[in-house]
């Protein structure tokens, strides 16, 4: 498989991804509580918003996974 050399723009892009998809993950996997609805901190997805769009990869979803595949194919 080739390996993807990624920019340093669309590397940001798939760690901030990376981190929105860990923070989005340990939200669901707590315990339920009724109480409060599940929140994913606007912090958190705005720096994936901003990453992706320096990167020239907003609105391009596909290539983004493309490279999100070849560089951590286990995310």
């Amino acid at each position: 498989m080739p390996t993807a050399v990624l920019t340093d723009r669309e590397r940001t892009a798939v760690q901030a991804y990376l981190r929105l998809l860990h923070t989005v993950r340990a939200v669901f996997d707590g315990p339920p509580d009724d109480a409060r609805p599940a929140v994913v901190p606007p912090a958190v997805l705005a720096e994936a918003e901003q990453a992706l769009a320096r990167a020239g990869l907003a609105g391009n979803e596909a290539e983004f996974f493309r490279l999100l595949r070849e560089w951590c194919p286990t995310a």
